[in-house]
């Protein structure tokens, strides 16, 4: 669906402002052309970040059924709903939250970020990755 794309565009933003290479993954199948890497970080964040709005959407009719077109064995989602999706997602991403350990305040977006130097730490030995793990 739309909410994982733009989920790993997020994503992949976020690594290129990190000293990581795309290409190489931990979890995914390398792939030439491929950002694997991006796929595996957002493992994590797509049931925090794309399930939670799509769920949120549905529950508040903001898309129904009546968002998709019906082709052969698939269906399609209208243009408005994508759009929307992408908007409320963006919307997401830009929430903030009390970071536990930082003891400020960071956006979704940011977490993601975060994600990625938790990589190098343990990719540089400093410390041994730990994944994200929701806390609240």
């Amino acid at each position: 669906m739309k909410k994982s794309i733009y989920i790993y565009t997020r994503t992949l933003s976020e690594i290129y402002h990190t000293q990581l290479n795309p290409t190489v993954s931990y979890l995914h199948e390398p792939g030439v052309r491929r950002f694997s890497l991006c796929l595996d970080i957002s493992e994590i964040f797509k049931p925090l970040l794309g399930d939670r709005l799509i769920f949120s959407l549905i529950n508040k009719k903001q898309i129904s059924e009546h968002d998709f077109i019906r082709e052969l064995n698939c269906l399609r989602i209208k243009k408005q709903a994508s759009q929307l999706i992408a908007k409320e997602l963006d919307n997401r991403l830009k929430t903030t939250l009390q970071h536990r350990k930082l003891k400020k305040d960071i956006s979704y977006q940011y977490l993601i970020r975060l994600e990625c130097y938790k990589l190098i730490k343990d990719i540089t030995g400093e410390e041994p990755y730990k994944p994200f793990v929701i806390w609240w």
